[in-house]
């Protein structure tokens, strides 16, 4: 019993379908006068499977014990495999939502993209993502035709497919929308006439507020040197990084518009994944409940799941939070996460 109190007190724990249950504990007394430090014990329905030394904790934990239990990852095939170990094998994290590679090449004929749609579908991909325009360390110009964006979004809508279209410049948002692409992000460049037309076609928007930004920028050394992440491109983030609020601000504005939550939170980010969320609020001027809503609810309509998760109601998984403080008249209390359920399951209790 000693053992279970002092290995519980300093763990995460994580238990899925099957009764897998992996004990991340600080301190372990074995019960027989060994000390261990820092290991997992995994526990297998009623038994000890293994005890092992910790490693460094499974990629999606900062983010989970964070508070984000559903989450979409645009960027890596790799994602396919940590989103079915997470489903299947108790591995801790979100729920994960991955287009795989991206689809990225401007040179390509409408056919050949479509072709690409059809084989991100049948390697598991769960949408599309795809570049209407260069980075914004490049100035964020149109790089994809019009045709082409026709071509990617019409047959990935016939496929029953989203698309996430990255686009910065305000033509290559039009024509994104235009195209018919379910979600646009960036867009630190939209103009109001552009965020205008995305609320007549029912086009989800999804803007970014600091945490990318200060992520390369706080961790410029890192970056340095690989591909655009020169001296010219962090020039830019930093002269673009004011416009992002201001961006928000008219978006919140636009009447009819889908303002949904998302960071493009990038490696250093995990687990800080909230501080957009209180960027939008003190420094965009979105109301707490606006934003929370739009983290919840509308990012759950936005991802097709809103019969399933995005709301505390009955019939719903239970996907719930608790935090230190009310947020409604402290947003940085959703900094303070001490409890987390996910699909009924307590991941992290304090």
């Amino acid at each position: 019993m000693l053992l279970t109190l002092l290995a519980l007190a300093a763990a995460v724990a994580a238990q899925d379908t099957a009764s897998r249950t992996v004990l991340r504990a600080g301190t372990v007394l074995d019960g027989r006068g060994g000390v261990q430090h820092n290991v997992d014990i995994l526990v297998v329905g009623n038994r000890i499977a293994r005890i092992t030394a910790r490693g460094p904790a499974p990629a999606g934990v900062a983010t989970l014990m964070a508070g984000f239990t559903t989450i979409q990852s645009v960027g890596s095939r790799s994602d396919a495999d940590l989103r079915d170990w997470i489903a299947t094998q108790g591995l801790p994290g979100p729920r994960i939502l991955t287009s795989l590679d991206p689809l990225t090449d401007r040179t390509l004929s409408p056919d050949s993209l479509r072709a690409l749609v059809r084989q991100r579908k049948a390697q598991g991909a769960d949408l599309i993502k795809l570049f209407a325009s260069a980075s914004i360390r490049e100035g964020g110009q149109q790089s994809m035709s019009d045709s082409q964006l026709v071509a990617v979004c019409g047959e990935a809508h016939a496929l029953g497919l989203r698309t996430l279209v990255h686009a910065h410049s305000a033509a290559a948002v039009r024509a994104a929308t235009l195209a018919g692409c379910t979600q646009v992000e960036h867009g630190i460049f939209v103009t109001q006439d552009v965020l205008t037309l995305m609320a007549q076609r029912g086009t989800y928007f999804d803007p970014q507020c600091t945490l990318v930004f200060r992520n390369y920028l706080d961790n410029r050394s890192r970056y340095q040197g690989i591909g655009n992440y020169t001296d010219s491109g962090f020039a830019v983030m930093e002269r673009v990084l004011p416009l992002a609020a201001a961006d928000i601000r008219m978006a919140l504005a636009t009447s009819g518009l889908k303002v949904l939550y998302g960071t493009d939170a990038v490696a250093g980010a995990d687990g800080h994944n909230v501080e957009d969320l209180i960027c939008r609020v003190e420094r965009a001027g979105e109301a707490p409940m606006h934003a929370i809503v739009a983290a919840t609810s509308l990012n759950a309509e936005a991802l097709g799941l809103s019969d399933r998760i995005g709301a505390i109601a009955a019939g719903l998984e239970a996907d719930i939070i608790a935090v230190d403080g009310d947020p409604l008249r402290d947003i940085a209390a959703l900094r303070r996460v001490s409890f987390v359920m996910k699909g009924g399951h307590v991941m992290r209790y304090e």
